[in-house]
């Protein structure tokens, strides 16, 4: 008889995440994903101007900072026809970017390395064997035995005080943490290093977009003026000071996320046939540099792939009814009038909510019934993976020579075979991979960028588009990209002027949902089915899976009561000259 046991929250994530998981001989043998935050965000925006919408959709997540503003922008300019200016473009693709890299590293280090790395087990490493290690794999300067000492001792105040502050909680002298002392003392190292460093980067959207978290963003463009040889706007100053903090950030992937990330994996191995999930993955394509509505210019290409099988590569069309859609047989909102187990393109979705689970405090779902607030979203039918992994996999198949070659290299690093991509290892070392071309990609998309000031080009942005004027009296759009966690995209109805309808699917929409009407399961409940328990009390396997996925529950569900109203309200009260 499978045991059930409850993982409820799932920490080191945003939003709030339950999964429930069947174990039977030490082995998951089914696994139910939950979110137990309420969507609603879209009933926001309705009847607003729609390009102001994104300011809205923006704060969908405080995580992707960015990435829903793109993609609100993005489809206001589909439904309308509005073509951006190329400088536009590209600083779209540079603030991305700089997103990329600053999250995907945020991640490894301080939301997903703690599932590898004893904390706890480096008080016992030779600073000194470290820093041989360190400058084995790497010419980063900060290498000395010094400096893995200083870092030692700094970590054994945190035990000797008995609060051990950001690594309480861990699950320290689990028997799965395999890490040599030494290299667990690394990771500490570049642990605390990464939370410095993360705050340079992030001064790319501040100088393009004016404040992180939730820069600014315009439909037909950029808000940022260009302004070579002057004080304000975009001057030659602030140009340099961009190109400068994106030749650090790609300077700490390259010496510090990408060894650490390789040295630890290498001792982690057998997870490259741990979490497979189903194998169907899909990518939107993103990083346009030549139009956004040429999908072959795109650096990441779109597309699906079934059963894993790289050698045929689907394409995917937003708009047709026929292939994306949402189902809410499992999730608790109404069920839509054609039926509990009919589904909608997002064009038609509605967000309207009906509670009816359990109270909290309960012990477990009834999985039988609607279990989560997250939708189902399905391609033909299908379930579908997002994320990192998924945009590799793309490429790869695709024939990209630059994603393939990226991909082999850490094949041929690790000595692992390509089906170790299809897992939870895969997808961790997916992230790193797709980091590391991203910041080389963004340095490109500067490049670009200032050449075309150089050669008299400043246009930032498609003034025309701010005339209502020459809207349609009715109009609809899909804007997409791919956010950090994957594929997400937003579908738009204009009507008169005003925003009709508004959907967002979300990455961990398409990851993290509930079973569909034909009983098919997500991905993070697919990924979970045959992964080894050594102790259900402490079962940081799941953590594990469910943490190389990156969730995002706070784009993927949104918090109201059962009536629609705000359950809290946070006021400024700092006056204007405080």
């Amino acid at each position: 008889m499978a045991n059930r046991i409850v993982v409820d929250p799932i920490t080191r994530i945003e939003g709030h995440l339950r999964i429930e998981a069947e174990i039977k001989d030490g082995v998951i043998v089914d696994a139910f994903s939950s979110s137990t935050m309420v969507r609603g965000i879209e009933s926001i925006v309705k009847g607003r101007d729609p390009r102001d919408v994104w300011a809205f959709v923006q704060r969908t997540c405080g995580v992707c900072t960015t990435v829903h503003a793109l993609t609100s922008v993005r489809a206001v300019e589909d439904a309308l026809g509005i073509a951006i200016p190329p400088n536009a473009e590209m600083v779209r693709n540079i603030m991305e970017g700089a997103l990329y890299m600053h999250d995907h590293a945020i991640h490894f280090y301080h939301l997903h390395a703690l599932d590898w790395v004893d904390i706890v087990n480096a008080l016992k490493a030779d600073p000194k064997k470290t820093s041989e290690i360190a400058q084995s794999i790497s010419n980063w300067p900060k290498s000395s035995p010094g400096y893995f000492s200083d870092v030692q001792k700094r970590v054994q105040k945190f035990v000797e005080s008995g609060q051990l502050g950001i690594f309480a909680n861990g699950y320290w002298g689990h028997s799965q943490m395999k890490l040599p002392a030494e290299v667990n003392l690394l990771a500490v190292a570049h642990y605390l290093e990464a939370l410095e460093w993360q705050k340079e980067i992030v001064k790319v959207h501040t100088i393009f977009g004016g404040k992180n978290p939730h820069p600014n963003y315009l439909v037909g463009g950029m808000a940022c003026a260009i302004n070579s040889d002057g004080a304000g706007g975009l001057n030659a100053e602030r140009l340099s000071h961009v190109g400068k903090l994106l030749k650090e950030g790609k300077d700490f992937i390259d010496k510090v996320y990408i060894p650490d990330l390789l040295a630890i994996a290498s001792f982690y191995k057998d997870w490259g046939a741990i979490g497979k999930g189903f194998g169907n993955y899909m990518s939107y394509g993103d990083f346009p540099t030549n139009g956004y509505a040429d999908l072959s210019n795109f650096k990441f290409q779109q597309g699906i792939i079934l059963n894993n099988d790289l050698s045929k590569v689907h394409d995917v069309d937003h708009r047709s009814s026929d292939e994306i859609e949402e189902f809410v047989n499992n999730s608790w909102y109404n069920d839509y009038a054609e039926g509990k187990d009919k589904g909608r393109h997002p064009w038609e979705g509605e967000t309207n909510i009906k509670y009816s689970g359990p109270k909290p405090p309960y012990e477990h779902l009834n999985v039988e019934e609607k279990y989560s607030f997250i939708k189902t979203p399905r391609w033909k039918g299908l379930p579908m993976e997002v994320g990192p992994l998924a945009r590799l996999l793309v490429g790869y198949g695709r024939g990209n020579e630059e994603i393939q070659g990226a991909v082999n290299g850490a094949l041929s690093h690790l000595n692992v075979p390509v089906d170790a991509l299809f897992s939870t290892l895969g997808r961790t070392a997916s992230r790193g991979i797709e980091t590391q071309l991203v910041a080389n990609w963004t340095l490109e998309f500067f490049d670009t960028l200032m050449n075309n000031i150089k050669n008299g080009d400043e246009r930032m942005a498609n003034t025309e588009s701010w005339k209502p004027s020459s809207w349609p009296k009715e109009a609809k759009g899909v804007g997409f990209c791919e956010a950090p966690r994957g594929a997400l995209a937003h579908w738009i109805k204009i009507k008169d002027k005003k925003t009709e309808n508004y959907q967002l699917v979300v990455p961990s929409t398409w990851n993290a949902s509930p079973r569909d009407p034909k009983g098919q399961r997500s991905a993070y409940e697919a990924a979970l089915i045959g992964t080894p328990v050594a102790d259900p009390n402490l079962p940081l396997e799941i953590i594990r899976t469910i943490h190389s996925f990156d969730p995002c529950l706070a784009c993927a569900v949104h918090l109201y009561d059962e009536h629609g109203n705000h359950i809290s309200q946070v006021q400024n009260i700092a006056s204007c000259d405080s």
